[in-house]
């Protein structure tokens, strides 16, 4: 056996408190992450991985390119990780289910999407717009681990073999390669309960002791049979959780609370369980990892789903006090006390979360698709900025990204090099042909994605957790899922407003400048004589989130034109719901490599704006209202989001009124058309000093976009990004800091 575990130092006799347990846990944890920040770090979600030396793996690949293909590579070397992976076990936990790699990223970089499936001519326009098209992205949609709740591994296993007997030859290799995985699962599971009574007989002090033989039943049990109660649901969740990630990151967690209910109440009422121990239960499940749950919204029928399990995940996370991903759905019927002692907890533990999404704006919106209202409000918060009806749909959320400035960019040189007129009128000419371009493109690689997907990653997890999936026999994205509902993202929008706006103002309204002595300084990026002049006139143009400004008019002519263009998909590809939303992820700095500078200041290269909001540096003058109406405003308006990210100084009063005065401000800002809203409260001058010497702050969390994230654990260059949004709130911070 490979013992991976943590060397306690702790007497025969010493006794835990579930306080106590948590804050060793949880130092732990910031330990890990540390070390994981040394290593590398990444500028995405935590994940709960463990980094360790000892245990590698070495790809079996099927191609001469060294990667691996199709339902025969990726199950047989899932299932080998899975008979050689170690267990980690901390006997302070109550749960095991951490992992140390994942399966998709073992690949060869250059070598993801299965090359006998080319799309060259595609490639050649994604290049040219600089699209993030999505092909090969996977696992961005929500399971229903339900499904895992009622049946178990060995209920899953079960079905599978029933349904290949119905099923002729042409499904096979589907459910063979399942079965493959599922019994490896159950072997590893089965394999991971021996070993943790291997480490229950060598514990010495008598309560972890005691722990390790539950763990070890409870885990037995479970590999084969399905959760009966609030322990053994967690336990499957962190199961789940980690072995999704270790085939291909996974996905999102779903209604947390509503589905933990059931086992709460059963639990409490036959005296099986304490509001402490399901605390503890919660705590040790977000410290195994920083999955996507959402808590409260309404039913299908409208009621509120606040319960007390709502309450215990705010008091657990509150326990933990690091990254968590935790979204409150807000509608009319929300229950006050636990959305007020939500924003109590945003401003005591100031590490990003919760969030907070617009039920009213979302339903509506996806209503906007042909869908009815009940469908809608199965859509629950999933992801960064998505949205996903658990089981039902297939989105590839948060994975298609097109450049709208690089479209500018474009555009302004086809007009600058080959049209006779020089007219903002004609750049928007020009802007919306190449616009056309790119998201038809976009669309036809999302086609072919779904084509082909099966011969280069199926989804062998996931799969498993759809209604319907496995009576059809096929993977999710060969007609596996009930919906098809195609997440298309534009980035930028706010460097192309603000560039309309300044090139409309200086040239065409004020005549301060021509397009042909712009476009000189522009190819200079504003660093030949009078360019720092002339960056400046343009950056202070009217700006978009200004309130009723140019540029707030022209993201909306924007924003109008882009959810056409992208629902326009729709007619082209029947039985596809395309979906536009405005986001940009980690991807800020990626995308603004692409693009020289724009006619709004910008210079070359820089980062473009992230996600709906303006651009960087914007809101010296803490006009949040301007801002969130702005924003509203530009909302697709079909069920995705354009989130909303705010940076408050925690000067703001932690007191009754001031939590009156924040749930005010947030239900206002759902109520004007925004669909998610992502809140930071920092200390400016602390986030400085993190960022002079990360590891100074090493437990500091910071919401980076859509996630949670250690500020440790983030490159240089965006640390500096989240750092240049705090302190634009609070720029007297910078004084006293070197």
């Amino acid at each position: 056996m490979s013992e991976l575990r943590w060397i306690n130092q702790f007497s025969d006799t010493e006794e835990f408190t579930y306080d106590k347990r948590i804050a060793l846990l949880r130092a732990r944890k910031v330990a890990q992450t540390e070390e994981k920040a040394r290593a590398g770090g990444a500028n995405e979600d935590d994940y709960g991985l463990i980094v360790q030396n000892e245990f590698t793996y070495k790809l079996k690949p099927n191609h001469p390119n060294g990667s691996i293909y199709g339902y025969k590579a990726w199950t047989e070397n899932y299932c080998a990780i899975l008979d050689s992976h170690p267990l980690y076990c901390d006997p302070l936990d109550a749960f095991v289910g951490k992992g140390f790699l994942f399966l998709e990223r073992l690949r060869p970089v250059t070598c993801k999407w299965n090359p006998d499936y080319p799309f060259d001519d595609l490639k050649v326009l994604f290049d040219k717009y600089n699209v993030i098209s999505g092909i090969d992205n996977c696992h961005h949609f929500t399971p229903d681990l339900q499904i895992g709740f009622d049946l178990g591994w060995g209920g899953i296993l079960d079905k599978l073999k029933t349904q290949r007997e119905l099923h002729d030859a042409s499904h096979h290799e589907f459910y063979d390669s399942e079965i493959a995985v599922v019994s490896a699962i159950i072997r590893f599971l089965e394999r991971m309960a021996r070993e943790i009574g291997e480490l229950a007989d060598k514990e010495n002090n008598v309560t972890l002791k005691a722990n390790l033989y539950e763990m070890s039943r409870m885990n037995q049990k479970l590999a084969a049979g399905k959760p009966e109660t609030f322990k053994e649901a967690v336990q499957w969740m962190c199961w789940f959780s980690m072995l999704s990630r270790t085939y291909n990151r996974g996905s999102a967690g779903g209604q947390l609370d509503e589905m933990l209910r059931p086992y709460y109440e059963k639990d409490v009422a036959e005296g099986r369980l304490t509001d402490e121990e399901a605390i503890f239960y919660l705590a040790c499940l977000f410290l195994l990892d920083s999955r996507y749950f959402q808590l409260g919204g309404p039913d299908v029928d409208g009621r509120d789903m606040t319960s007390r399990v709502s309450y215990l995940c705010l008091e657990a996370a509150d326990k933990i006090n690091i990254a968590c991903n935790l979204t409150i759905r807000v509608h009319d019927n929300l229950d006050e006390e636990f959305f007020k002692k939500s924003v109590a907890y945003l401003f005591k533990n100031k590490q990003g979360w919760p969030r907070y999404s617009s039920d009213t704006a979302l339903a509506e919106g996806f209503m906007r698709c042909g869908y009815p209202l009940e469908l809608a409000r199965k859509r629950v918060a999933a992801g960064c900025h998505w949205m996903c009806m658990p089981g039902m749909e297939y989105t590839m959320n948060d994975t298609v990204k097109i450049n709208l400035a690089k479209v500018f960019e474009v555009a302004y040189y086809d007009m600058m090099e080959s049209s006779a007129e020089k007219s903002v009128g004609e750049l928007f000419r020009l802007y919306q042909i190449h616009l056309k371009a790119a998201v038809d493109a976009t669309g036809n690689g999302i086609m072919h994605h779904l084509k082909y997907q099966t011969k280069s990653q199926p989804e062998l997890i996931l799969n498993l957790f759809q209604h319907g999936l496995i009576e059809k026999g096929v993977n999710i994205t060969d007609g596996g899922a009930n919906y098809y509902n195609m997440c298309v993202d534009g980035s930028g929008i706010a460097v192309v407003a603000d560039s309309f706006a300044a090139l409309e103002q200086r040239i065409e309204r004020e005549g301060k400048i021509s397009f042909e002595s712009l476009t000189e300084h522009m190819k200079n990026n504003f660093e030949d004589q009078d360019g720092e002049y002339i960056r400046q006139l343009m950056q202070n143009s009217e700006r978009y989130c200004g309130g009723d400004t140019l540029g707030d008019e022209w993201a909306l002519r924007v924003s109008e034109l882009y959810t056409a263009l992208v629902r326009d998909l729709n007619v082209q590809h029947p039985g596809i719901n395309f979906i536009p939303g405005f986001f940009s992820w980690s991807n800020t700095l990626g995308l603004g490599r692409t693009v020289s500078a724009t006619p709004n200041g910008r210079k070359a290269y820089e980062a473009i704006n992230h996600g709906a909001n303006p651009n960087g540096g914007f809101r010296k003058d803490g006009a949040v209202s301007a801002m969130c109406n702005s924003i509203g405003r530009i909302q697709p308006g079909y069920g995705n989001c354009a989130p909303v990210q705010l940076e408050f100084d925690p000067g703001i009063a932690n007191d009754p009124e001031g939590v009156d005065k924040m749930v005010e401000m947030i239900r206002t800002i759902m109520n004007t058309g925004n669909t998610l809203l992502n809140i930071n409260i920092i200390d400016a001058k602390k986030i400085l000093e993190a960022h002079k010497d990360p590891f100074k702050y090493p437990d500091l969390v910071v919401r980076v976009t859509g996630f949670t994230a250690f500020f440790a654990m983030l490159s240089p260059e965006f640390r500096q990004l989240v750092v240049d949004r705090v302190t634009s709130v609070n720029p007297d911070a910078v004084k006293g800091v070197e």
